[in-house]
């Protein structure tokens, strides 16, 4: 085991020999670490938090502490962490409240850049990107293979769906359509198919074609949301099928 002498390690902790931990970091008593972790310098691992294998946690981030909700006093909530992400600078993760289900959660494969929060309950799946400053209120939930861009803040009980890609300084308040772009340049409009983002990830030409003829209904016709999305249950595809629940289902409200 690789533990900087400056480290301190609360007697309770659970590091595995195979994880590195850096100078000054600090593991509470209810951490539970899996193989293969990397704690650069300075971190801060707190609370009933459970975490995979093979992350790496840079500078000065916070994980696992505290929710900030005045209605917290204390109790027993937790964080869980998946396989393979890589935490950057000064990145906070909350853990969930009691009124929000207890949990948060964060999934594998993910890349959190510098200054990111996700707040209490907030539930991020896998192979997602949150840049610089991302910001994330409680109870958010991000679906698996979406990026959500720098300085972006999402509003409570948002939901961000698969494969979408959100543009830098966009405010989202209402969700977040799955494969769709959305913009502030566009005065916080979704404008049509994530393409370039479901080529890169195997989709086919066919799978895109598709979608993109369901964002066109959806957008670009002169139809309103009922209408488009009777004309859009007419398209073959598990995609557009997703894409037509995920509107159904928004309590919210969707950005189109």
């Amino acid at each position: 085991m690789s533990i900087h002498p400056s480290a301190v390690i609360a007697a309770g902790a659970v590091v595995p020999d195979s994880c590195t931990i850096g100078p000054f970091c600090t593991i509470g008593p209810e951490v539970v670490l899996g193989e293969e972790n990397t704690l650069i310098s300075h971190v801060v691992l707190d609370g009933r938090t459970r975490i995979g294998a093979r992350n790496t946690f840079y500078s000065f981030c916070a994980v696992g502490v505290p929710p900030q909700d005045l209605k917290y006093h204390g109790e027993p909530t937790a964080l869980e962490i998946g396989d393979g992400n890589t935490i950057r600078e000064n990145v906070t993760i909350s853990r969930g409240t009691v009124g929000g289900g207890g949990t948060t959660r964060l999934g594998s494969d993910c890349l959190l850049m510098a200054g990111v929060h996700i707040g209490h309950d907030s539930q991020v799946g896998s192979h997602c990107i949150l840049a610089n400053c991302a910001t994330l209120a409680g109870h958010v939930t991000i679906q698996d293979y979406s990026t959500v861009g720098a300085f972006c803040p999402v509003h409570q009980f948002c939901i961000v769906g698969q494969h979408a890609f959100i543009g830098g300084g966009t405010i989202v308040t209402q969700d977040v359509l799955p494969f769709s772009k959305t913009s502030a340049r566009r005065e916080n409009k979704a404008f049509g198919a994530n393409s370039m983002g479901l080529e890169r990830r195997g989709f086919s030409p066919e799978r895109i074609r598709l979608i993109q003829k369901a964002f066109r209904l959806l957008l670009v016709s002169k139809l309103n949301t009922t209408q488009a999305l009777e004309k859009m249950r007419e398209l073959e595809g598990e995609d557009v099928a997703l894409l037509v629940s995920f509107i159904e289902r928004s309590a919210r409200g969707v950005i189109k």
